[in-house]
């Protein structure tokens, strides 16, 4: 069942087992220990949140809007791991009766993506704990994930790639350089950063291969699917960021103007938008093989509905 014309590279995906193999982890043994969340300090660093830009919020409210995006960061993983899975098991259907090393690393690829899921749900379980009521997240993973699967696989490897990408980019410029996070939040995503690592290694091999079936014009349409996937998530983040930012002024002891709660909306709908999609589609990577599997015009078409939600979103000198 493998592709006739694509050379499936048995030594990249050997390597992805081996990796898979060294840092292969246990939810409570290695990540939990036995630990709570330290409620008094910050979930998500300023990097990602980027909190420290509402200059009117004390420390103490900065930490509790920090904890909030938090909780949806952790969210969000969880239920974006349910398409995930679906997808990477849809495609070992190409390696059935193919190449075994590929079909295995695959198989490890959703093992690990489960367990994931498992970890999330029970992390938000601790989190509720320990946080005022109200919080909502009302998505259905199952729901959203068969709306997402309705799309082209190439569209949806698209959108996969910039996930895992945007996940390493987080851990390793934000998360793990800052010393005063929760502990146990902090080393949920170290544990989640080793093995996304390993899946956008694999992407990047079974994206260019799901590329090589298609015509011009799937290929055209399937850029098309991307812009539409990427429309979706951009409405999801406005509800959720609406949310989340009305939950932080319901849960904080004082009254703001309303210049400040147009301002605090602005800054969580804009951190969303960095953390979900721009993180990701500006990373070098994902910006190298996109590049290479599109045309100068369909990036283009791309690049143009982007243009109108970047204005919310830090510029690259604030980033940092």
């Amino acid at each position: 069942m493998s592709t006739p014309d694509y050379r499936v590279e048995t030594e990249q995906y050997a390597r992805s087992i081996a990796g898979s193999k060294r840092i292969r982890w246990d939810i409570e043994k290695d990540v939990i220990r036995g630990r709570d969340f330290d409620f008094s300090k910050k979930f998500l660093p300023d990097g990602i949140s980027k909190v420290d830009r509402l200059e009117f919020l004390n420390d103490d409210e900065q930490r509790f809007l920090s904890r909030i995006q938090g909780r949806t960061y952790s969210n969000m993983f969880g239920f974006v791991e349910r398409f995930i899975v679906a997808k990477i098991l849809e495609i070992t259907r190409d390696h059935w009766l193919g190449d075994q090393v590929a079909l295995e690393a695959l198989v490890r690829f959703s093992d690990e993506e489960l367990k994931h899921q498992e970890l999330f749900r029970r992390l938000e379980t601790m989190m509720a704990a320990g946080m005022p009521p109200g919080y909502r997240f009302p998505w259905d993973p199952n729901e959203i994930a068969a709306a997402v699967l309705e799309k082209s696989t190439w569209a949806v490897m698209t959108i996969i790639y910039e996930i895992e990408l945007f996940t390493q980019e987080h851990y390793k410029q934000s998360i793990e350089p800052e010393e005063n996070l929760s502990e146990l939040y902090k080393d949920v995503f170290l544990y989640h950063w080793k093995e996304e690592a390993q899946h956008a290694f694999l992407d990047a091999l079974e994206w260019p291969r799901v590329d090589k079936k298609l015509t011009p014009e799937e290929r055209d349409k399937a850029v098309d699917e991307v812009i539409e996937l990427v429309g979706a998530v951009d409405g999801i983040l406005k509800k959720q960021s609406e949310s989340d930012a009305g939950y932080f002024i319901a849960n904080t002891r004082r009254t703001f103007s309303d210049d400040q709660i147009a301002r605090i909306k602005s800054t969580v709908l804009g951190a969303y938008r960095w953390q979900y999609i721009f993180s990701g589609v500006e990373h070098p990577r994902f910006q190298e093989l996109f590049g290479r599997l599109t045309t100068e015009t369909q990036r283009e078409r791309v690049g143009r509905a982007l243009a109108p939600l970047a204005k919310s979103v830090p510029s690259k000198a604030e980033k940092a």
